[in-house]
């Protein structure tokens, strides 16, 4: 059912006509949300749509006087100057950058800003004692002590969410919390939200592309695109489809998740023989066990398997042995064995690896579209050691038109782009160094279904062309969906290997399972 206006009885925050403009774009346009008492709200759009900019502004992060419109909460009209004061009327964000310090305590995180202290000094007793009241709430059974470095993500966000508590939230936003967890752990956050509606009244905004899980938990649900508001939904007992969800993001039906091709592989291109890696620090522990797979011109070959399975660790230590030790087993690349034992060697040989985490390893957030698309293979666009810059212009105005990357110009920075063109322009990069096969791990983390379908449409075109691709996802209908064959690997080795038309998720788990 979709409402238009909803009853101020029971609604804890209302914005009101928000509206706010960067240099040459409005990122939100006469924007309205409304958030009930004790419910988990779902904030849905493509990429670039605005959610966030709505979200910081709600938290302080963009100061009051930098838009337009009204934010009301618990019945007083607001204007946060900074994060501090939102904080203080009990507005607490959890970004999908975690803003934890890895090598201080559970403890000393939870409380960091607001510190347990009498006469300015730490009451270290005090601050043990209120962190295990707040993480026995939450069922985190850790000792306070343990740095936070060393808990799985899964329970950081956790902490996170102990850190909301120990301000005293009454709304929760949560930008993307699962994009870096596993199911297990997924379900556990998503359960935790749940408890903290039910048992202490915490209202929750979810910010989330897993259209899954937004279905599964939200009581209601607001569609934003293109900076403006679309609609919100209340689920209701009958529950919500994604394709209504879909519909309202991007505007239209998808009928097909995954574009349909017709492509009948080649020779084999790629292939590993016994390929085996140890853990580049405890270097008895073997990761990669004796593994043999083999990938034909113009095929799409999925990974599939659990969180820990070794997929990245395989393709990172194959590009270049950027992971592992005591590398063992051999790479043939059109028949012949390869020398990839180093990164620019692997470039060269024809290998390219695009990396699960865009932001950490995939760009150079504060360089341009520009610098970005030619790094890894500069020589391509200089004489004599010095870059032609015409050249460069000349290279990366052809990838952002290929790749359809939505920007002002090559020249805008790539921190301020939407994931999904953050993610084009990873692929332009690599698609500039000529490769023969590409790797992409996790290609669609973190971006929305209309995004997730415009990098779809690109690997097949790529594919079309005879490129030679390793899909590694964590999706398994995005594995069965785009792969031609499957391989599904389980701690360290291949276990099995399906065909792309006929796989099913149920076939994957029995492979995984039956190690």
């Amino acid at each position: 059912m979709q409402t238009t206006d909803r009853e101020e009885t029971g609604v804890l925050l209302r914005m009101r006509a928000i509206t706010m403009e960067f240099p040459g774009v409005k990122a939100l346009d006469n924007v309205n949300l409304a958030v009930r008492r004790a419910e988990i709200h779902a904030l849905v759009g493509e990429n670039g749509a605005g959610k966030s900019t709505l979200m910081k502004i709600l938290s302080g992060v963009y100061p009051h006087g930098s838009y337009q419109g009204e934010i009301v909460f618990d019945g007083k009209p607001c204007a946060f100057p900074d994060i501090r004061q939102s904080e203080r009327a009990g507005i607490a964000i959890i970004h999908q950058e975690l803003a934890l310090s890895p090598y201080l305590s559970i403890a000393e995180n939870i409380f960091l800003g607001h510190e347990r202290a009498r006469y300015q000094v730490i009451d270290w007793h005090r601050t043990r004692e209120d962190a295990l009241f707040y993480m026995k709430k939450l069922g985190l059974k850790e000792n306070p002590d343990t740095p936070v470095n060393r808990i799985g993500v899964g329970k950081q966000q956790i902490v996170e969410i102990a850190k909301a508590l120990a301000k005293e939230v009454r709304l929760l936003i949560l930008d993307e919390p699962t994009a870096a967890l596993n199911e297990t752990d997924s379900e556990n956050l998503l359960r935790l939200l749940r408890d903290l509606r039910d048992s202490h009244g915490i209202s929750s905004v979810l910010i989330s592309h897993k259209l899954n899980e937004v279905a599964a938990v939200a009581d209601t649900v607001t569609i934003i695109r293109d900076g403006k508001t679309v609609e919100t939904l209340e689920v209701g007992e009958a529950g919500i489809e994604e394709e209504r969800i879909i519909k309202g993001m991007v505007g239209r039906e998808i009928v097909d998740r995954f574009p349909k091709r017709s492509v009948t592989p080649g020779d084999v291109v790629f292939e590993t023989r016994d390929w085996t890696v140890y853990h580049p620090e405890q270097t008895e522990r073997k990761m990669i066990d004796r593994v043999n797979i083999t990938v034909r011109a113009g095929e799409v070959v999925g990974i599939a398997g659990l969180m820990g399975a070794g997929r990245t660790e395989f393709a990172m230590s194959l590009f270049g042995r950027s992971y592992g030790a005591r590398i063992s087993g051999s790479c043939l690349i059109n028949g012949v064995e390869a020398s990839l034992t180093s990164i620019p060697k692997a470039i060269a040989g024809g290998l390219a690896y695009v990396t699960e985490d865009r932001k950490e390893y995939g760009l150079v957030l504060i360089e341009d579209i520009k610098r970005n698309t030619t790094l890894a293979k500069l020589k391509k666009v200089a004489a004599f050691q010095v870059i032609d810059d015409a050249a460069e212009v000349r290279e990366a105005e052809y990838y952002k038109r290929a790749m359809n990357t939505k920007a002002p110009s090559i020249r805008h920075l790539t921190m301020h782009l939407s994931g999904g063109n953050q993610q084009k322009v990873v692929l332009s990069k690599w698609l500039f160094t000529d490769p023969k096969i590409l790797i992409l791990d996790e290609p669609t983390r973190g971006i929305d279904v209309g995004a997730k379908y415009e990098i779809y449409t690109i690997i097949n075109m790529l594919s079309s062309q005879g490129m030679a691709c390793i899909i590694i996802s964590s999706e398994m209908p995005e594995v069965i969906g785009m792969s031609d064959r499957i391989y599904v690997m389980s701690e360290g080795r291949i276990t099995g290997e399906l065909e792309g038309k006929t796989a099913t998720q149920e076939a994957i788990m029995r492979h995984i399972i039956q190690t």
